[in-house]
């Protein structure tokens, strides 16, 4: 690709970038929490359609996920849970075919008094727009978006096939990616633009969610002794969990991607009920954790590890030695990924295109970091042979109050996804 239409490329979406900020502010305005990501799907069906991309619109059926490597268990159903997928067909398919893949569910808002503004009314305010979910990751959709659309004004598209995914269920299982896996949806490439700061993300951890289901023994709290309270049983049970959460982050059990980092694996205790009544010792409690693991890290030999620490943990109680916690896996079961083990010819590739991308717009070198959190990368690069490429704008607040991502990052990535998009796949003309 000649400078010429590097230039062109990176005028295109300066001329546009009203247009990216509108639309992020009307996708932002859908409060897509899990289960309610519908309307917003609806809008992005609209906008691929309108592009003149071939839609997929699609209900997610656990039935025909259950069994794929990579499935994270779930509990209820998943009525309502759709995913888009929009397809440009190439005419010449000279080119690396590629999959733009982002997630359009949010997680909740939390208390709306603690937030500056409501969290879906999006503002933009110094180069920020604030709003749940405008950084993670509607400001990436919108750059995969517009970076196509930046193509299409120079008058060429992809010179081969490109799906844009906009999948439900990352922030909780990832099973919105492995059912585009189990339609059929294939590439050579991914790119995904999750909010790392214009970083290439070598590393991603895994993550294991789980429920602790525990019983007491109620009695009027004026006889309490002679009961056994359910949530305080839960109390050395967690401390129990962060004696193995200290041992997993020990040197020597540190991926080499993490040497240098003193805490990648991350226990927390996300959310605790139990008891009914403040006069009355709790007979029930159940609190919910989430652990990271590391990359190659086996989740089935993780999960028997936490399994035994609470058993051991319970025969240390008088109450519970008898009253054994039952465990329930009710969401993420994700093992971790690297990208900086992909030593394969497309991963190279890839790699140097989005590179090259980065260098030209921003005049510096490609950043790298393994991160603690995960991403739905894990599915191309663990089960597709796919490398995948995590590289987004820079955000802040993600999943806490007052939520925001840097509008000029989103430029720049924006501007890097449509010259790696012309690396990577070749151009041929529009229409």
């Amino acid at each position: 690709m000649d400078t010429d239409m590097q230039t062109r490329l990176l005028a295109a979406v300066d001329d546009r970038f009203d247009d990216q900020i509108a639309f992020l502010s009307e996708l932002t305005a859908h409060p897509s929490t899990r289960g309610n990501e519908q309307s917003a799907q609806d809008f992005m069906a609209v906008e691929l359609a309108e592009r003149g991309m071939d839609v997929d619109r699609w209900q997610i059926d656990v039935a025909v996920i259950r069994d794929m490597p990579g499935f994270s268990p779930v509990i209820g159903d998943y009525e309502d849970a759709v995913n888009v997928v929009g397809t440009h067909w190439s005419a010449s398919r000279n080119g690396r075919s590629l999959i733009l893949n982002g997630h359009i569910d949010v997680v909740p808002e939390g208390p709306l008094e603690m937030w500056d503004s409501p969290p879906f009314a999006p503002r933009v305010e110094q180069g920020w727009m604030y709003g749940r979910g405008a950084g993670d990751m509607k400001a990436g959709l919108a750059s995969n978006l517009f970076a196509l659309d930046a193509l299409r004004t120079c008058g060429f598209a992809p010179a081969a096939d490109v799906f844009f995914q906009s999948v439900v269920e990352e922030e909780c299982t990832g099973n919105g990616a492995l059912a585009c896996m189990q339609r059929g949806y294939r590439a050579e490439a991914a790119l995904i633009p999750e909010p790392f700061a214009e970083q290439l993300v070598t590393a991603q951890l895994g993550v294991i969610w789980f429920q602790v289901h525990l019983k007491g023994l109620p009695t009027h709290v004026a006889y309490a002794g002679s009961g056994s309270n359910a949530i305080e049983a839960a109390i050395p049970l967690i401390a129990a969990l962060h004696e193995m959460e200290a041992r997993w982050n020990a040197p020597a059990c540190r991926h080499a991607d993490y040497t240098h980092h003193d805490h990648a694996l991350n226990l927390n205790i996300g959310k605790i009920e139990g008891g009914d009544w403040a006069s009355s010792v709790p007979a029930w409690c159940v609190f919910d954790v989430r652990m990271g693991v590391f990359p190659g890290q086996d989740i089935a030999a993780a999960k028997a590890e936490i399994e035994d620490v609470l058993r051991q943990a319970a025969r240390d109680n008088a109450f519970l030695r008898n009253n054994t916690p039952e465990i329930v896996y009710h969401g993420f079961h994700a093992e971790g990924y690297a990208l900086s083990q992909d030593k394969s010819a497309a991963a190279k590739g890839a790699i140097g295109a989005l590179e090259g991308a980065h260098r030209r717009v921003s005049g510096t070198d490609l950043d790298k970091a393994a991160i603690t959190a995960t991403t739905d990368a894990r599915f191309f690069g663990l089960y597709a042979d796919t490398p995948a490429l995590v590289y987004g704008p820079r955000a802040e607040a993600i999943h806490g109050f007052n939520e925001r991502v840097d509008l000029d990052s989103m430029r720049r990535v924006t501007q890097a996804t449509a010259l790696f998009i012309a690396d990577w796949c070749g151009l041929e003309p529009a229409g």
